[in-house]
């Protein structure tokens, strides 16, 4: 009896743990004789990626599926995804005789299988890896027979490859699932297109929806968002006519989804809030479906309508085109001459910058953009041409499609035209225009001299904006031409003094938003409804009309979410004024410094980090991707606005500097800036570049996360700065205790002590050992996980006005002084 017993507790110790295996396990491998059974999965080593079984939304199918350990309901790779698993008794994965890995129903029948041939079979085992990339290895050799990555689904991940062979035109693409809750074969596609210059397209039933533009090396210069630091890392390589494209590994969870719809989507996982963070999306807007505006035409989403055609042509069926159908195109007006293998010698190019490029380019080296020019116009079937540092030359020679005119990026285009249709050669209409228009000066010229002479008669004076009240309701106006010659408007509408008084209510001190050495910021409301902020320099002020020619010509020449956009200006007599965007929440210091500001409870952790980021990819554009490099000079958090949905916005460019060609430092006698927010070389020596704004952003984060001001805070127990007392604390491992009280918890402490750590990198001593802005964004986003440690604060110790003032005293011991400004501004 005793006997017995022993043996059925050995079996049933036998049987649970056989169940227990077959339900799940913390392995990483299938082996032959070992099986998981639904709901049981497979777990790669590092506990990123499963192989175990899944059930879209809204359905009760069952497929066997690789999914993120973070996110169960996110798959990477289905098997079966045309074959789901329809009965209740479950399915079971295994290897079989012939050593593939096989999925089996509740009936014994194989549903879907590896097809993989094995030298040896008997001895093949399945593992999950850390890249999420499911293998069928040989035991014996080690040899890889099969892998789940070369035979995507709807999900590209990094480790992952699209490739195009020119020579067997075979293609691994990415296909979409039917629907949300179908996994099975759907009609959108994805992949490399090597054809001439490689580029990525999403197609719909094998007709193209989506084109990314051509591949330079760097990144494809179709997607406006490439030329941001995000997507640096991609690859596309040509090995022996086989292109391929990859992302290679990262430290941070990304996934490249085309879904249902036929959107390419980009996303990111955040941990802190447990949900993949969408950071783009193909196709945007409908510019960026393949051909909105058909042949020779050219779509601009900020247009309306968006599509017209090119310069020289017109539409093919003027009756589609005016209903919104732009997919006939455009034709030519004037038909190109051709002599043989030459066109006509007299032709011309019209340069369009910031542009798309149409698709079928041709490539050929070249270094300059002059030699591509000579070509084309050597070369009867050249329509137009493009150059890039990258590539070299690209020339078109067929049907010009899928143009697309971007904002402030892309190369320039340039489109050849016959002699007539360019601007430089329209002698035959300047015959017919010059004599119309001095008959209307001239008329123009006695009619002011008798409405003059009737003026003086009755005794009236004539001001000066009584020949400027005329305004358009696009803001649109006249300026007096002698002021606008003392002042470069460069190409922004111009108000007059009159429409921003009586915008202002004539300037009343109700509506001033901010004050500062230049004057005051008001708020205004035009004619039309807009409201702005008008920045009104004063008679008075320190900053003149070189700060207001330098902010209006720097600012005029950029444009990005997170800088503040000027909208116009105003130069008459005495009066220089700015108009700006308005900014209905003021700036960033009144949120977390004026104690009247009750709307500061808003800003919890996670929009602060958001605020960070969002002034670091300002700053970045201002470095790095605007068409001109700008150092701002004066970043501080007065000079951070929000807008209605509190996203920062750089502003006041007064001293900013722009460097030209290959310049990455200058030095200026005239120092002009903010105590506090200065570096030391800036400060003592004014010299400033690039790592000057990196350590004003490094002080701006250590004022957001402690919610302090850097300028009027002072520790009395260890005589310490704000940028001191963050060194102290963070050096002894205490960095939690610097931050606000409202949003020091410890679920954030993490994140909240590692951006103490970075804004300690911005604020060292030394501009060599600083960071740039690229950098710190990359470290933000973890890109960069390991950080390097810092060195001590240059002004550790408290440096306050106090201190300032004493030293104006050193110039009678023979030290220089340098002319530093300290301004107070109110949010606008």
């Amino acid at each position: 009896m005793i006997m017995t017993m022993i043996i059925l507790k050995q079996s049933l110790f036998l049987l649970l743990c056989f169940t227990f295996q077959g339900l799940h396990s913390e392995t990483d491998t299938i082996t032959p004789g070992f099986s998981i059974t639904e709901p049981g999965f497979i777990v790669s080593t590092g506990r990123i990626f499963k192989l175990g079984f899944f059930s879209p939304e809204n359905t009760t199918n069952r497929y066997l599926a690789i999914y993120y350990v973070v996110s169960e309901n996110t798959t990477i790779w289905i098997a079966n995804r045309d074959n789901p698993l329809t009965d209740s008794s479950g399915g079971t994965v295994t290897i079989s005789n012939d050593g593939n890995l096989i999925l089996i129903n509740g009936r014994n029948q194989t549903i879907w299988s590896t097809n993989a041939t094995s030298a040896a079979p008997a001895n093949t085992t399945a593992q999950i890896l850390d890249t999420g990339n499911l293998i069928l290895r040989e035991a014996s050799t080690g040899n890889i027979i099969w892998d789940c990555f070369s035979h995507p689904t709807n999900v590209f991940i990094a480790g992952m490859r699209f490739t195009d062979n020119t020579i067997t035109g075979h293609k691994m693409k990415q296909t979409s699932w039917k629907s949300p809750s179908d996994p099975g074969l759907g009609n959108y596609t994805a992949g490399l297109q090597a054809l001439n210059i490689p580029q990525i397209f999403a197609w719909k039933n094998d007709r193209a929806q989506f084109r990314s533009g051509p591949w330079n090396g760097l990144i494809f210069m179709g997607i406006k968002q490439m030329y941001s630091p995000y997507l640096d890392g991609i690859q596309v390589r040509n090995d022996s006519g086989e292109f391929y494209f990859m992302s290679p590994p990262v430290n941070f969870l990304m996934r490249d989804e085309l879904n249902s719809t036929g959107s390419l989507v980009k996303s990111m996982w955040n941990e802190q809030n447990r949900v993949w963070d969408i950071i783009w999306v193909a196709p945007e807007n409908e510019c960026d479906i393949y051909g909105m505006c058909g042949p020779f035409g050219v779509c601009n989403a900020l247009n309306s309508p968006i599509c017209s055609c090119l310069r020289g042509f017109e539409p093919a069926n003027r009756g589609e085109w005016e209903r919104g159908n732009w997919t006939s195109g455009c034709t030519r007006r004037k038909a190109m001459n051709c002599d043989g293998e030459n066109r006509n010698l007299d032709d011309g190019f019209l340069r369009m910058p910031f542009m798309k490029v149409p698709d079928f380019a041709q490539p050929l080296p070249a270094r300059r953009g002059d030699e591509c020019r000579t070509t084309c116009l050597g070369n009867c079937s050249c329509l137009a041409y493009a150059h890039d540092l990258n590539i070299g030359c690209m020339f078109w020679s067929e049907t010009l499609i899928d143009i697309q005119q971007f904002d402030g990026i892309g190369p320039d285009f340039y489109i050849r035209l016959a002699s007539s249709e360019l601007d430089n050669n329209n002698d035959s209409k300047l015959v017919i225009i010059i004599p119309v228009v001095v008959g209307v000066a001239f008329l123009s010229i006695c009619i002011f001299i008798a409405w003059c002479w009737m003026a003086k008669r009755k005794g009236k004076q004539i001001k000066e904006q009584k020949a400027l009240e005329t305004l358009q309701s696009n803001l649109s106006v006249t300026i007096v031409k002698d002021e606008s010659e003392k002042v470069n408007t460069q190409e922004l509408p111009l108000f007059t003094f009159k429409t921003l008084a009586d915008a202002t209510n004539q300037f009343h001190v109700d509506n001033v938003l901010g004050r500062g050495g230049f004057g005051h910021v008001y708020r205004g409301k035009l004619g039309n409804g807009k409201v702005v902020a008008v920045k009104r320099l004063s008679a008075a002020s320190g900053q003149g009309a070189k700060e207001f020619r330098n902010e209006m010509v720097t600012i005029s020449k950029i444009q990005h979410r997170n800088l503040v956009k000027l909208l116009g200006s105003c130069v008459e007599r005495d009066e220089k004024m700015l108009v700006y965007e308005y900014m209905p929440n003021k700036s960033l210091d009144a949120y977390l410094f004026d104690p009247m500001q009750q709307s500061r409870m808003i800003l919890d952790w996670k929009r602060r980090f958001s605020i960070i980021e969002g002034i670091g990819r300002g700053l970045l554009y201002l470095h790095r991707d605007s068409r001109v490099r700008i150092v701002h000079r004066d970043l501080k958090l007065s000079n951070v606005l929000l807008d209605e949905d509190l996203n920062p916005k750089i502003s006041d460019f007064g001293i900013a500097r722009i460097f030209g060609g290959n310049q990455d430092q200058a030095n200026t006698a005239r120092v002009v800036g903010t105590y506090g927010y200065m570096p030391p070389e800036y400060a003592m020596n004014g010299r400033f570049s690039e790592k000057t704004d990196a350590y004003s952003f490094g002080v701006l984060m250590l004022e957001i996360v402690s919610g302090k001001k850097n300028t009027h805070y002072y520790n009395q127990e260890w005589s310490l700065s704000l940028l001191g007392c963050a060194w102290k604390l963070w050096n002894d491992d205490n960095g939690i205790n610097f931050a606000d009280p409202k949003i020091a918890n410890t679920s954030f402490e993490e994140e909240i002590v590692r951006c103490i750590h970075i804004a300690l990198l911005c604020v060292q001593e030394f501009p060599s050992d600083r960071p740039t802005v690229q950098t710190v964004l990359s470290m933000l986003r973890r890109e960069i996980v390991d950080l390097p440690l810092p060195d001590q604060p240059a002004f550790a110790e408290k440096w306050d006005r106090y201190h300032a003032e004493s030293s104006q005293t050193s110039s009678q011991f023979g030290f220089s002084t340098n002319e530093i400004t300290v301004t107070e501004l109110d949010g606008r």
